[in-house]
């Protein structure tokens, strides 16, 4: 007998998830909220604005509508809503839509690998977990999106982090696997008396130097090229490692997070941040799918709960660890040595 008092509509959305998903995505790609922050557009101005058919143009911009990124008024205007006007204009320094077009390059078409991620427990991009990122940065219009995703990405926590933690009482930081060096940046634009700079992969470099650049802070923070996996770290008093460590095994964790630990000075700080899945496991979606976005795509990588990270600090000397919620999902450990 059914249960005719429990309705399917969660279920069913859950299914059809995907497709609101995409009409986002495509229009990142289109570049259509970046074009209707100017003002106002009607159907035909639009389509012709963002180069696509009639056909399907004014079904896309009513679902927009629908989904609430895009308003219309009485003419048939369409003009972004605030929140899509704040994040999706790509000429404003708020903008997170490099983060939505990752998606959308990278990861969209990654997540039909999944089954056969489960399958095999293997990643489905054919790389060996060591090669992923020489392999990606190797390729420049990946890598060109790729560090744009991890500005889009980080913007938010990195404005989080520069307001939440203890700053006055340091004096230097250094970001690990940097990208265009968002982190530093939004550290030191806030903070006068901070200066350290970004460690990568030697690829990065002129991409860090020009957002810096852009930004006017090339005296203070400077690159340091390298490879975490077999070079040592950069000193400073504060080392972050932002969405890095879920990128790999434990064994390779525990030794990124050792590394950490020689680097810093005596009373130095680690601050990682990640989308921490909750300690009980059961509520954080947002945590569980991102590792299984790691099965997607490394060798070994996994995220992880707060509980999980202090523990292999503490395992590799860190004395005091807490943890303190950003934006977006993303949470910060704090562990000082």
């Amino acid at each position: 007998m059914l249960a005719t008092n429990i309705e399917p509509d969660r279920i069913l959305e859950l299914g059809y998830a995907f497709r609101k998903a995409k009409v986002l995505l495509s229009a990142i790609e289109l570049e259509l909220f970046t074009t209707l922050a100017d003002g106002p557009l009607d159907c035909d101005a639009l389509q012709d604005r963002v180069g696509i058919d009639r056909r399907g143009a004014r079904d896309f911009f009513d679902a927009l509508v629908a989904l609430g990124l895009l308003e219309r008024d009485d003419a048939g205007r369409y003009s972004n809503t605030t929140e899509a006007q704040c994040y999706l204009d790509a000429r404003k320094p708020s903008y997170i839509g490099g983060d939505l077009a990752h998606l959308n390059e990278r990861m969209y078409q990654s997540w039909s690998g999944l089954t056969a991620a489960l399958r095999t427990g293997k990643p489905q991009n054919g790389l060996a977990g060591s090669d992923y990122f020489p392999t990606l940065y190797a390729n420049q219009v990946a890598l060109n999106a790729f560090v744009r995703g991890m500005t889009g990405g980080s913007l938010l926590a990195a404005s989080a982090i520069a307001a939440k933690f203890p700053w006055r009482d340091c004096a230097t930081v250094i970001d690990i696997g940097t990208a265009e060096g968002c982190l530093p940046v939004e550290i030191v634009r806030v903070h006068d008396h901070i200066r350290g700079g970004g460690f990568d992969l030697p690829q990065v470099r002129p991409h860090f130097e020009d957002y810096v650049r852009k930004h006017g802070l090339g005296e203070r923070l400077s690159f340091h090229a390298g490879d975490f996996l077999s070079a040592p770290l950069p000193s400073a008093d504060v080392l972050v490692m932002g969405r890095v460590l879920h990128n790999w095994d434990l064994a390779t964790k525990k030794m990124l997070l050792a590394k950490a630990y020689e680097a810093l000075p005596g009373d130095g700080a680690l601050i990682v941040y990640e989308r921490l899945i909750d300690d009980d496991r059961r509520t954080s979606s947002a945590g569980l799918l991102a590792s299984l976005h790691m099965l997607i795509v490394t060798a070994g990588g996994f995220d992880f709960t707060a509980a999980d990270c202090i523990g292999w600090m503490r395992e590799v000397g860190f004395r005091r660890t807490h943890v303190e919620p950003l934006v977006l999902g993303l949470s910060m450990i704090v562990a000082t040595k």
